[in-house]
């Protein structure tokens, strides 16, 4: 539209310009070398008009001969970069579908065609990398690193490469040159927090943290965890020796993260130590509200150690109301009456965790209280007993397959932060095949191993291995001969996991 409109308006003004000159005739004389020419206005505009065109074709006939090798090389360089361009799409293509020859092929005729660029490097490591030839990958990964445009993607390759050959070393070396280029690099902050984790160096954790927080790497809600996640460890090995500073860490994980257990136990047992009763019991009952756990209640029915055992179950009693009467809840109050011999108290806590199918703790904790009323000869005892050898399992700390009993900061395997969650594991066994009849042998879950100091992740079994690393001796009343038969499951049991 708006051409047409510039076009009208050049041609109206070039009519209006001959009108003009029509208008007001005259002459223009011309005299070179003895030579006079005369003639109108108007035939002398038109001459001019013709040689300025005729000059412009002769001008550009002259740059188009003397430019024609210059074209003829650049057509040729922009077919030869076509080329290359299509055969790194194409090899793109191969290594995304897991073709190693054709990457290869594409690769190779990429740098052929385009020369030593990142994206030809890059297709050329890949393709060596799902070729299997890791020398080839990191010596392409090596020419990156070369390279300050693709250093830091170089450092990516040679990270990964020596995570594969399990070189923690060079890894991390890897990681913290490409952190130090690139501040806002994700993979690298993620392999220094893993790795500073894995040290225990919990102080520059927290630096890694912050920094990645301020950098928008991660968002508020998981950076607050984490930070109390970091915190709580510091103050876990601080109990100990150095408590007020313990209690001040505690403390300030507890305010990241209220729900955070182990953080509320640590600054439960030490606001009690020091006195501060009121704020020991507020912290854990803010952290029961929201994740009733068994180490809670230990911690808040312990925090006057004078107490009497009506005392403890009055306690217990709170939990439960502030918790509705969860089933953690249930366990401490059975608990707490039992020590107070409260039997009839006991049962009832008990009775809605005996409705469907009891856990190990419940039928434990049923035969413990027939024992202590009937008498360790008692049926019942003994019945309950045999009920816990196959119950399902309570929940425990599970991280990346490992359990625990108690919980850590980070992952044993991995060595990542904030991995251990507080779940039932899989109650989960293989089916007993008849003895005369062959028959194909039925896929297990690999079992949960408890991870202690320096625990190594075991490889997949035949057979369910128990929960604890060795089997505990037989005791001598059957309520405890119970409580260690109950964490080795029967042969050829089918269990159910326990719903909710």
């Amino acid at each position: 539209m708006w051409r047409a409109l510039a076009f009208l308006a050049l041609l109206a003004l070039a009519a209006f310009g001959a009108v003009w000159i029509a208008d007001r005739p005259g002459t223009v004389t011309i005299v070179w070398n003895g030579y006079q020419i005369g003639t109108s206005l108007a035939v002398a505009l038109v001459g001019v008009i013709a040689a300025a065109i005729v000059l412009g074709l002769l001008w550009a006939i002259v740059r188009g001969v003397i430019g024609l090798p210059e074209a003829l090389v650049r057509g040729s360089a922009e077919r030869r970069r076509a080329k290359g361009l299509s055969a790194l799409s194409r090899g793109m293509v191969a290594v995304g579908s897991g073709d190693p020859l054709a990457a290869r092929r594409y690769a190779g005729d990429a740098e052929r065609l385009l020369g030593p660029e990142p994206l030809t490097l890059l297709l050329k490591a890949q393709a060596a990398q799902i070729s299997g030839d890791r020398d080839a990958a990191e010596s392409a990964f090596q020419r990156m690193v070369d390279d300050p445009e693709t250093r830091v993607l170089g450092l990516r390759g040679l990270f990964v490469e020596a995570r594969r050959r399990e070189d923690e070393t060079a890894a991390r070396a890897y990681a913290v040159e490409a952190a130090r280029l690139a501040p806002s690099v994700t993979w690298a902050n993620e392999a220094m927090l893993e790795a500073q984790s894995a040290d225990g160096d919990w102080a520059s954790a927290l630096e890694t943290i912050e920094r990645r927080s301020s950098l928008g790497l991660i968002d508020k809600p998981t950076a607050r965890r984490q930070r109390a996640v970091l915190l709580t460890a510091i103050a876990g090995e601080r109990e100990a020796g150095e408590p007020e500073l313990a209690a001040e860490r505690a403390l300030q994980a507890v305010k990241l993260a209220p729900d955070l257990v182990p953080a509320a136990c640590i600054a439960g047992r030490l606001l009690s130590r020091r006195g501060d009763l009121r704020k020991a019991a507020k912290v854990v009952e803010t952290a029961w509200k929201a994740n009733p756990h068994p180490d809670l209640a230990k911690v808040y029915l312990g925090l006057r150690p004078g107490d009497s055992v009506r005392d403890r179950l009055s306690r217990a009693e709170t939990l439960a109301k502030l918790s509705s009467w969860d089933p953690e809840s249930r366990l401490a109050v059975a608990q707490a009456a039992l020590d107070a011999r409260d039997y009839g108290r006991a049962r009832e806590a008990l009775k809605p965790l005996l409705a469907d199918r009891p856990t190990v703790r419940s039928s434990l904790m049923m035969a413990a209280i027939e024992e202590a009323e009937h008498g360790a000869a008692s049926g019942q005892a003994r019945e309950w007993l045999a009920r816990a050898a196959r119950a399902p399992r309570d929940p425990v700390w599970i991280a990346d397959g490992i359990a625990s009993d108690t919980w850590a900061p980070v992952s044993p395997v991995t060595g990542r932060l904030d991995a251990f969650v507080w779940r039932e594991p899989p109650n989960t066994l293989a089916a007993a095949a008849p003895a005369m009849e062959p028959e194909e042998p039925e896929e297990t879950q690999p079992v949960l191993v408890p991870a202690h100091p320096a625990p190594t992740p075991a490889a997949p079994l035949p057979t369910i291995m128990p929960a604890s690393k060795t089997a505990p001796a037989p005791a001598a009343d059957p309520v405890s001969a119970g409580m260690a038969a109950a964490a080795v499951p029967a042969a050829g049991e089918h269990p159910v996991r326990r719903a909710g």
